[in-house]
């Protein structure tokens, strides 16, 4: 299978299945659109009337197809994907736990409508983790992480920092105990910034790999939804913090993020608002809402959106031309190193290797299924018990849709989302369509980087 497109001046042509992408001319991509359902004789008959003006000569759209069938025999063009047996044969075999998303604080000092964990309650009583239960979760991560060593904690919430003192016992806790099992901790935490000090910036800086920093853009943008139990808004009060600390991290190891909604689908003017700000690692993400929601996304906003996510990549070209680049979360695509191809084929090993951990010890797939008692797992005492909806998780991957299948994106997306599937359809097994769309143009914007920037090398 390929996919090709046209975008920003390029005619880009990507090989599914290799992941090898071609920049063609006009001959070149008419040649491969027809190759597969044509005859050599009828696309030579074709385009040489097509191109007949530009000069194009029958021997050179002759010579172009000798081009394609080389680079089909090299593997690099219509190259058959072999990966769907190996997709389902790899997470029924993968039995290791590999990260914990610990939700040290079921409760907020922020008060956001938008937010998909009901203000960080998760439809269920406010709570905060106690020490030996966290003790204990990383007790069962090390116990069902097998041989490997690297191992991954999201501090989570709500707001983590309203645990502060608990977070801090047991990132020392485990420190204290990596050594003896053969592991190595990397630490994330995520935080609305109001608690930010100067002693949360300086741990921070020594003990967690990353921390990602919620604002969603501009002071207008941010304080419509990011609200305090006052109404008031956060975006003031927290910038600052946010600066110190991104400034203390010495620019790195940090990720800002946002969410866009109905009301900011021009939300490329908050990403480089932020950039403006001096802040170089982006994301921004779409609202996750029932449709019935006023802020909910619009099959009118779609159009939008999209337009909006190629403005966005034209100007982070030509910011990276006058050495002002930044970083956006969803543009980081490593053509040539990156992810390998079991990872690209199984995702994010939701539910199986990676969990949820609520305050009182209860496992679930993932932050967003936290609340959701069909999808309780099991708890850190006694492990995963509801083996029938791991088994569920097992299933996801690239090909478990019948929708996913013939779709060009599907080595990119993994089969997308779990949890987006189940609330656009209900089921982990559905397609949340809407989220398909956007990704698949995120995906030709960020090859189209990674085009012009090889281009101006």
């Amino acid at each position: 299978m390929i996919h090709q497109y046209k975008l920003n001046g390029y005619n880009i042509v990507l090989d599914v299945a290799s992941g090898s992408v071609h920049v063609v001319d006009e001959v070149a991509y008419d040649v491969i659109s027809m190759y597969k359902d044509h005859s050599e004789e009828d696309i030579i008959s074709t385009l040489s009337t097509t191109y007949a003006s530009d000069g194009v000569t029958k021997e050179d759209i002759a010579e172009c197809i000798a081009d394609v069938r080389a680079l089909e025999s090299d593997g690099k063009l219509f190259t058959r994907d072999i990966y769907e047996g190996l997709a389902r044969n790899y997470k029924n075999n993968s039995k290791v736990v590999k990260a914990l998303c610990l939700h040290v604080a079921h409760t907020c000092n922020l008060n956001c409508s938008y937010c998909f964990a009901s203000q960080g309650k998760y439809q269920g009583d406010r709570a905060l983790m106690t020490y030996e239960v966290g003790k204990r979760a990383f007790d069962y991560l090390i116990e069902n992480s097998g041989t490997r060593t690297n191992l991954e904690v999201d501090f989570f919430g709500g707001e983590p920092l309203m645990n502060w003192e608990v977070v801090k016992r047991l990132v020392q806790y485990a420190r204290s105990i990596e050594k003896e099992h053969g592991k190595n901790f990397r630490f994330t935490l995520t935080t609305n910034g109001l608690g930010i000090t100067d002693e949360v910036i300086d741990f921070c800086n020594r003990e967690m790999s990353n921390v990602v920093l919620s604002l969603d853009g501009r002071r207008e943008v941010h304080d419509r939804f990011r609200v305090d139990y006052k109404g008031e808004g956060s975006y003031e009060r927290i910038l600052p913090k946010f600066k110190q600390l991104v400034e203390a991290r010495e620019g790195k190891n940090y990720y800002m993020r946002g969410t866009f909604t109905h009301f900011n689908t021009d939300f490329t003017k908050d990403i480089l608002h932020m950039a403006d700000l001096g802040f170089k690692e982006l994301s921004m993400e779409p609202v996750v809402c029932p449709q019935g929601d006023p802020y909910a996304l619009t099959e009118e906003d779609l159009p939008i959106l999209l337009e909006q996510y190629e403005i966005l990549a034209r100007e982070m070209i030509e910011r990276n031309k006058r050495g002002e680049g930044f970083t956006f979360y969803h543009y980081m695509l490593d053509l040539k190193n990156g992810p390998c191809i079991y990872k690209r084929i199984t995702g994010c090993g939701s539910g199986t290797e990676y969990m949820a951990v609520t305050p009182w010890g209860d496992l679930y797939p993932c932050h967003q299924f936290v609340g959701d008692e069909k999808y309780k797992l099991g708890d850190i005492w006694t492990g995963v018990t509801n083996t029938s909806v791991q088994d569920e998780f097992r299933s996801c991957n690239a090909y478990c849709r019948e929708e996913c299948k013939d779709c060009w994106a599907r080595l990119y997306c993994s089969g997308g989302c779990a949890a987006n599937a189940y609330h656009a359809s209900g089921s982990i097994n559905g397609v949340y369509s809407y989220g398909c769309e956007l990704f698949k143009k995120r995906i030709e914007c960020a090859v189209m980087i990674q085009v012009a920037e090889d281009d101006n090398v």
